[in-house]
């Protein structure tokens, strides 16, 4: 991306696949990496230390979000390596990603996008649960840590489903022939 933003006429990529590998980037980054390694990694390692417990409250429920994550990072690896790749942008703007990418690479990034939340969402619910009922006594003099992953939670459970709920808009856009977007 940035030898191609240094030398803008050096053509080292073509424009499709420019798009591609700058909204592979951007997806890789926001849910592949912030999300599960800065909210999920550091909260399922430094949560049960604050609240001085040997585990999460829901153990089996943190496996099964830990273990969706690489399937569906597959999945965004694999929209790319299909066809031209998902060029559409991280955003998933509607005419792109209806009219322009409409073969199989868009539905898999859609696909991946949506295990991504799931895997999201059933964390937060692991870490509200956690942080609000495993408390020892004295347990409203927590740090500051495990209160913002339980804000954090708080936002992307009430976020997350709105996002799936566009995301699935898209699709039914993309195959049913409806007018969402």
């Amino acid at each position: 991306i940035r030898w191609s933003l240094y030398n803008p006429g050096a053509k080292f990529l073509d424009p499709v696949t420019y798009n591609a590998v700058v909204t592979s980037h951007a997806l890789v980054m926001i849910f592949f990496f912030v999300m599960p390694v800065l909210i999920g990694g550091f909260g399922n390692w430094l949560i049960p230390l604050m609240l001085q417990v040997a585990d999460m409250q829901f153990p089996r429920l943190n496996a099964f979000s830990f273990w969706v994550l690489p399937g569906s990072l597959y999945l965004m690896l694999m929209s790319n390596i299909v066809e031209n790749g998902v060029g559409a942008g991280w955003t998933i703007y509607p005419p792109l990603s209806t009219y322009s990418y409409h073969g199989v690479c868009m539905d898999l990034a859609i696909l991946s996008l949506h295990l991504a939340g799931i895997s999201s969402i059933f964390s937060s619910i692991n870490f509200m649960v956690t942080v609000s009922n495993m408390r020892s006594v004295g347990g409203h003099l927590l740090a500051l840590f495990p209160w913002s992953i339980k804000v954090t939670s708080f936002l992307l459970l009430t976020t997350l489903p709105v996002l799936a709920g566009g995301l699935t808009m898209l699709l039914t856009d993309r195959h049913f022939n409806t007018s969402f977007f």
